[in-house]
């Protein structure tokens, strides 16, 4: 999205910075907090609310290293997935999956099913038992699903590789344990103590855990250099009037949503983020927010922070078919959720009276900023430094 690439660029030049830093100057640790809301009016007809825990760290998120080597090692997977979503793949229904997923055309070009489900299933078997032993789980094979191209990534304008578009999912299933037992189970196994006691959105996430609608999601991307891990809650709630009011807090179920004090050795004004995005039918625009509008520059027609210690929204795209609202906590250690509100509209913004028309972003297989995929906010370069090495 437009206002995350934006984000991106800043991470980029935070991780160039880490020589002799002080308590002040803009970190970028490896761990990461963000919490959002989708509300989708155009696609599914359900408002989603996220709050996911990231990190590129093997210190942070505990996967064995064995694991991890083979999946750096192991050409066109594009992620692993444990969830005990209620639907993991079309046909698969009440039971918990393990998804290793695919991502290669000349595979799916051949179209031919034998081959497909053969050559995909091979690469999943290389990686399930080292999967179920590390998180302690009983998977077994169950089909191989293409995924179709998804309206949801081309309204987003994502490459969709994760949340599905033409990649192969090899699904391997198991008995589908409730939000809490697999939060606490991955969890425990995952995030150091030091790590689960700073609370901030990890608290959220436990306590969304606990809503018996709730889905958890674990993901782990390879990347270029590193390894995403990814651990998710999310919620859903149908949509059955014109949504013009959003409340982030309430629909995450926290009276205030707090950052974790994990970062309380440094300023780390970009590991923390709560964000919202509207998919609507129509034109729509923020008409009142809580909360204060922080202060941004435009370069090349994108909206970037230009002073990280002062909290507030970001708003970019502010009109359109979809809107998207970054909020930042600057030197704040909290919102509340007054300061979180929305008011929706169709009030053209007072700076975009001579353009009713905003464009969409093209989308792009380099710029994959999702957030309804499984996986989250921009993956950040190996560059970020380790707080639980930094606080020992």
């Amino acid at each position: 999205m437009k206002n995350l690439l934006a984000l991106s660029i800043i991470f980029s030049l935070l991780m160039t910075s880490f020589v002799a830093v002080y308590a002040q100057q803009p970190q970028l640790a490896s761990y990461r907090e963000t919490a959002h809301i989708l509300v989708d009016e155009k696609v599914q007809n359900k408002t989603t609310a996220f709050v996911t825990l990231a990190s590129t760290s093997p210190v942070e998120m505990r996967v064995p290293a064995d694991l991890s080597l083979k999946l750096q090692n192991t050409a066109n997977v594009s992620s692993v997935v444990i969830t005990n979503a209620q639907n993991c793949v079309l046909g698969i229904q009440d039971q918990g999956c393990v998804l290793v997923n695919i991502v290669s055309p000349a595979l799916i070009e051949s179209y031919n099913i034998t081959t497909i489900q053969t050559n995909a299933r091979q690469v999943g078997d290389t990686l399930i038992d080292s999967i179920n032993k590390a998180f302690a789980l009983n998977a077994q094979f169950n089909n191989v699903y293409v995924n179709p191209k998804g309206d949801l990534s081309g309204a987003l304008g994502t490459s969709g590789i994760v949340s599905g578009n033409r990649t192969i999912s090899v699904v391997y299933t198991m008995s589908r344990p409730d939000s809490s037992y697999i939060f606490d189970g991955l969890t425990a196994i995952l995030i150091p103590k030091q790590i689960r006691d700073d609370g901030g959105f990890f608290n959220a996430a436990q306590k969304m855990a606990q809503d018996s609608n709730s889905t958890v999601t674990f993901a782990i991307t390879p990347g270029q250099g590193a390894l995403l891990y990814q651990l998710q809650v999310s919620k859903q709630i149908p949509i059955t009037s014109q949504v013009t009011i959003v409340k982030p807090l309430d629909l995450l179920g926290v009276d205030k949503l707090e950052k974790s004090s994990y970062f309380d050795v440094g300023f780390f004004p970009l590991n923390s983020i709560l964000d919202v995005t509207v998919l609507s039918n129509d034109n729509v625009a923020v008409e009142s927010h809580g909360g204060n509008l922080a202060p941004f520059t435009v370069k090349d027609g994108q909206k970037l922070p230009s002073d990280l210690t002062k909290s507030g929204w970001i708003m970019d795209p502010e009109y359109g078919p979809r809107i998207s609202a970054i909020y930042l906590f600057g030197k704040d250690t909290a919102i509340t959720s007054d300061q979180a509100a929305l008011t929706l509209g169709n009030t053209i913004p007072t700076d975009n009276q001579n353009n009713t028309v905003v464009p969409q972003p093209s989308p792009s297989g380099q710029n994959n900023y999702s957030m309804y995929a499984l996986i989250g906010i921009v993956a950040a370069g190996g560059a970020a430094i380790y707080l639980f090495l930094k606080r020992r």
